[in-house]
């Protein structure tokens, strides 16, 4: 009984050890991760600004955020969406490796 209580003590220091940062992410998570979240937050940011300005949401992109280009396209998807010239430039010439594409309501639809 002596030993299961003094492993659940341990397992709980461990796990507040590990901890979290300001914004409520476990220390651990990958690099890759932080960066996704970080791209996602600037997409949503670029898509509030555009809709400030009333744009009109299409097939287009929206812009850069880190090594994500950020695209508008239909849901579901439609041949528009697949047409190059309504993609990231970014994207298409190789300058970002990713892309995030956000519905015209700003919800996320892909990541990769």
């Amino acid at each position: 009984m002596l030993s299961l209580l003094f492993i659940i003590l341990i397992s709980a220091i461990v796990i507040f050890r590990v901890g979290f940062d300001e914004q409520g992410v476990s220390a651990s998570t990958s690099e890759y991760v932080k960066e996704q979240q970080e791209a996602v937050i600037c997409a949503n940011n670029i898509y509030q600004q555009e809709k400030e300005n009333n744009a009109e949401f299409n097939s287009q992109c929206l812009g850069t955020c880190m090594d994500f280009a950020v695209d508008i396209v239909h849901v579901p998807r439609t041949d528009e969406d697949n047409k190059s010239e309504n993609q990231c430039e970014s994207y298409r010439n190789g300058k970002v490796g990713h892309f995030i594409e956000l519905d015209k309501d700003g919800k996320i639809v892909r990541l990769v």
